[in-house]
């Protein structure tokens, strides 16, 4: 029976994500209301909050579910164990890519967080939760560049912070962009190059490299 109530427990959340996915999907965040998540999905607005504190606290869990099967790929792409971390690196930004075009659930929660969020909204504090987001991913960013260094993939006097801010720019410049026009290329046939673009900047461009004193 109680193996029976976790399982509900599971399919009710699940349940909640898909409408909440649908509704930010097509009205937007800041045009949302828990009510309509809740008729969505087919539950009262006290099962939302028994699972969820708030819209910010949703959107963590649909980005958290699209990441699941990319979780060990992206333990690779930090492990300081492990050989070659810039090719780990790069494989994960290809699947990253690629899986934008591939997988509609991908395309729909990163069309919500880089297109459909409200920057100014204060019951929501998006801008904060997004802000906030931008700076974990900066985090594993800033780890793969710093492994980069230490194996001699990326150079030893590399601008870290100037090539963090680049890539990341470059990130999701490339992600924001082919949201905007997805008939502009494809993602499957490209993220090799467009890896390997990123990758030729931050070896290779003398503006990459830390001034002397």
């Amino acid at each position: 029976m109680a193996r029976r109530t976790k399982e509900e427990a599971f399919e009710t959340r699940e349940s909640i994500l898909d409408a909440a996915e649908k509704c930010f999907h097509e009205k937007g965040v800041s045009r949302t209301s828990l009510s309509e998540i809740a008729q969505a999905a087919g539950v009262t607005r006290g099962a939302i909050y028994w699972h969820f504190q708030d819209k910010a606290d949703l959107l963590d869990a649909l980005f958290e579910r699209i990441q699941l099967p990319m979780a060990p790929l992206n333990q690779a792409a930090h492990d300081a164990s492990a050989n070659n971390p810039l090719e780990r690196f790069r494989e994960l930004l290809v699947t990253v890519l690629k899986r934008l075009e591939s997988d509609p659930a991908a395309r729909r929660v990163n069309e919500i967080l880089l297109l459909k969020c409200d920057y100014v909204e204060a019951p929501c504090t998006q801008k904060k939760h997004l802000q906030s987001m931008n700076k974990h991913h900066d985090d594993n960013l800033r780890t793969s560049l710093l492994l980069a260094m230490a194996s001699g993939e990326l150079p030893a006097d590399l601008d870290l912070e100037m090539a963090l801010f680049c890539a990341h720019s470059f990130i999701y410049g490339i992600l924001h962009q082919w949201l905007m026009q997805p008939q502009q290329l494809s993602l499957v046939e490209r993220a090799d190059d467009i890896a390997a673009t990123l990758l030729d900047m931050l070896r290779d461009s003398p503006h990459l490299r830390s001034k002397s004193p």
